[in-house]
């Protein structure tokens, strides 16, 4: 079974693919975006790996995500109440990033 593995929209964005228990190939997003600790969607690493395994992206029988997303969320928001009134910018800040990206990951990755 080959899997593709991707972190992203925290920190330090990669892929790997595993074929059974090998690694065939992995790649942080910031070393081709020269961007320190690259948070956004891997779609260098993950174009890297497929290419540096000779895959195709029909070959690749599963796509696999680090967290869920709402989970996250609802963790961070747990912690904003409890720290709530100071943690108010902060909460403000991120917000407008989970609301585009963070809370809806599995379309951006099936793109």
């Amino acid at each position: 079974m080959i899997i593709l593995g991707i972190s992203a929209f925290y920190h330090d964005s990669a892929a790997a693919i595993i074929d059974g228990e090998h690694i065939v190939a992995a790649a942080q997003e910031e070393r081709f975006t020269r961007v320190k600790h690259d948070a956004s969607f891997p779609i260098n690493a993950v174009e890297y790996c497929i290419k540096e395994a000779g895959l195709s992206i029909e070959q690749i029988d599963s796509v696999v995500f680090f967290e869920k997303p709402f989970i996250k969320f609802e963790r961070l928001l747990e912690t904003y109440v409890s720290f709530a009134p100071k943690g108010f910018m902060s909460f403000k800040t991120a917000l407008p990033l989970w609301v585009k990206e963070k809370l809806f990951q599995k379309k951006i990755i099936r793109k």
